[in-house]
């Protein structure tokens, strides 16, 4: 098709040949494929809008970076430099839901007077753009806009920020916070002007494409949250403000709080690029479950050497609350209790043990500071002698009052990580606190698995020896929150189509007491989880985690076989991921390869559900692999503990009949018969 003609269809299709500024100038670039384009604007304001298969995606809204000196980014935009270009490349990814990825766009640069440029790229599942500097002039980003015009009312996914006071909070207010909650799903008109919402989001388009609104390469820069001002189709970009004042507060005092704030959101010196902002389109729900956009996006690795980075599962304390019994010592934050955990984890192969919150002495903030019951080098050297690692929870506060020397002296000692917590903010100096660990423990080869975070934006790309992230409504939430207050069951199949999609997730599930809707109960000690045994096996295959937790006792593994061999045997990191079906918020379907073997996961909300899972994507070869299922018992509505554990061979038909009951779910294993 001829380029003007082209460009033409691109402007009615984003709507805008109506309203285009004679003098308006376009720039147009199309995914490898040719099914998705976008179209950069330049006018009065520079403006973006996408299309997919024909249909409009997002209808030209303003693009713009304001500086302190009164320059603003996009406003009266001179273009003086127009770059195209292509790539086609793998990316080796050892530590990932596949060995490698394959990273395939094209890309339009755009360079324009006053010392900036935008980077728009298109590939075959989404588009992106980011802002650069071009000069080497220190300036303040005082705001950007970054703001996504859907067609229509459209519906979404959005978590909120949750608000744990029970009372009216300001946005400033709200940039504090742990980046946990359920979905509200809702039109966008009646998103609540007054919340702040948290990356990724979701929106399901009348055209049948989903979208998902994220980031990615967020470096020296506040996250991005979104927000409906006025009720319209748009939502907009929010930033928090860069921190005036801080000062040591917060749980058990191991939190920097923002006290006062700056009137800009980053500051900034030299030349640099800024976060890409990611748009993600699926024709299918269940492509959602399979994105590569945030890594693809992301810097390369900064580690040269990753051969000492091990993945792998962790027994972890703090969920079943410290519940060891049976034994001749008082079980709780001792010695003996950890050495009883690594015995457990070698029993099974498990890789690491955690020492939680309560190791160091509460409400010193400092990490040099052990408890008395604690003799850590001889639980290093205990789980040494098991082959089993020790990770170490910390305090964000108090590991950054010296993180080099708190990174040398605990990886001296043998530790293999740390688990940093309750850093719960994404403004710019936070940022930076997470480059400055990652960067020092990598270099101190210890692994880091990020709590009380954002969401993931590439990092594990960047630096893999961070292995997970939580930014996630996880399991530890069921121990304080009714189903009434958020329905963990119905977020199980709504998160890893959304929050997924942006990276891992430490959701650390692995329950052995279950319950149905009526029978679940919230409690500390012996918790439980709602929904069916085999749930809880099949979120190892679901949830993408390459350090899972076993969040456990012993004691309830030791009883229940079957299941922990099970759970020890899923792999942490995969040869190769395909999405089979699913719905948000009603049902998931994953097929994982790890070398010859697959494993299968499948949830439903709480309907019971009939899944049939097609095994042809697999290229299984008739008569040469067997079938291991954990599948719901014909009680499991009522008794969610009950379940079944069938082998068979490969169907004739390469279909599987799954019977899900209510809250349920099945784990599926599938291994060459020469194995």
């Amino acid at each position: 098709m001829h380029l003007h003609i082209r460009l033409h269809l691109l402007l009615l299709l984003c709507g805008t040949a109506a309203v285009a500024a004679p003098r308006e100038k376009s720039f147009t670039l199309s995914s490898p494929d040719g099914k998705i384009s976008a179209a950069i604007l330049c006018g009065d304001n520079l403006r973006y809008c996408v299309t997919a298969d024909g249909d409009t995606i997002l209808r030209p809204e303003q693009l713009s970076l304001a500086l302190d000196d009164g320059t603003v980014w996009g406003r009266m935009p001179r273009v003086t430099k127009a770059i195209r270009s292509s790539s086609d490349k793998i990316i080796p990814s050892p530590f990932y839901k596949r060995a490698e990825v394959r990273d395939r766009f094209n890309q339009l640069s755009l360079s324009f007077a006053g010392g900036y440029a935008l980077d728009l790229r298109a590939y075959d599942d989404g588009v992106a753009y980011r802002w650069r500097k071009l000069s080497g002039k220190p300036a303040r980003v005082t705001d950007e806009k970054a703001s996504f015009r859907f067609p229509d009312d459209t519906e979404a996914f959005v978590p909120y920020v949750r608000n744990r006071s029970g009372k009216p909070m300001t946005f400033t207010q709200q940039f504090a916070n742990s980046f946990e909650n359920v979905y509200t799903h809702d039109r966008i008109s009646k998103l609540d002007p007054a919340r702040l919402i948290f990356l990724p989001i979701v929106a399901e388009l009348p055209s049948g494409h989903r979208i998902c609104i994220t980031e990615a390469d967020l470096e020296s820069y506040p996250g991005m949250y979104l927000n409906n001002p006025d009720g319209g189709n748009t939502l907009r970009g929010v930033f928090a403000p860069y921190p005036k004042t801080t000062e040591i507060g917060g749980h058990n005092g191991l939190q920097h709080m923002v006290t006062a704030a700056e009137d800009y959101i980053a500051r900034t010196d030299g030349a640099r690029t800024f976060p890409w902002r990611a748009v993600i389109v699926a024709r299918h729900d269940a492509e959602l479950l399979d994105s590569d956009m945030t890594y693809k996006l992301a810097s390369p690795s900064r580690i040269d050497d990753t051969s000492w980075i091990r993945p792998g599962k962790v027994a972890w304390e703090w969920w079943n609350d410290w519940g060891v019994y049976g034994v001749d010592f008082k079980s709780g934050i001792n010695t003996e209790t950890y050495k009883h955990y690594i015995d457990f984890a070698a029993e099974h192969g498990i890789e690491y043990v955690i020492l939680d919150e309560g190791w160091s002495v509460h409400g010193k903030c400092d990490l040099l500071q052990v408890v008395p019951e604690i003799d850590l080098p001889r639980i290093v050297e205990y789980g040494r002698s098991k082959n089993v690692g020790i990770i170490l929870w910390a305090g964000y506060a108090a590991l950054d009052k010296d993180v080099e020397g708190l990174c040398e002296h605990y990886a001296r000692m043998g530790i293999k990580g740390f688990k940093v917590d309750f850093m719960n903010r994404d403004d710019q100096p936070l940022v930076d606190f997470v480059y400055r660990i990652a960067e020092a423990a990598a270099r101190h080869r210890l692994l880091l698995d990020l709590h009380g975070m954002y969401k993931p934006t590439g990092l594990n790309r960047t630096y893999p020896n961070i292995v997970n992230f939580e930014g996630v409504h996880g399991l530890e939430t069921v121990k304080w929150t009714p189903i009434d207050v958020a329905d963990q069951v119905v977020y199980d199949v709504t998160v890893p189509f959304i929050r997924m999609v942006a990276g891992p997730m430490d959701y650390t599930q692995g329950a052995m007491l279950n319950g149905t809707r009526e029978t679940f109960r919230v409690r500390n000690s012996l918790p439980m989880s709602p929904g069916t045994r085999c749930r809880q096996l099949a979120e190892y295959v679901i949830f993408e985690s390459p350090l899972n937790m076993m969040c456990d006792s012993p004691n309830n593994y030791r009883k229940e076989p079957e299941c922990t061999r099970f759970i020890a045997s899923v792999p942490t990191v995969w040869s190769q991921t395909l999405p089979l079906d699913g719905k948000i918020g009603q049902f998931a379907a994953i097929a994982r390869r790890k070398g010859d073997s697959w494993w299968i996961g499948a949830l439903t909300d709480w309907n019971p559900r009939t899944v049939d899972i097609d095994l042809s994507p697999l290229n299984l070869a008739p008569g040469q692999y067997r079938i291991t299922i954990f599948r719901d018992g014909p009680n499991a509505d009522r008794y969610p503990n009950d379940f079944s554990v069938d082998s068979l061979p490969l169907p004739k038909n390469n279909i599987l009949n799954l019977q899900l009951a209510p809250g349920g779910g099945a784990a599926i294993r599938i291994d060459p018969l020469t194995k």
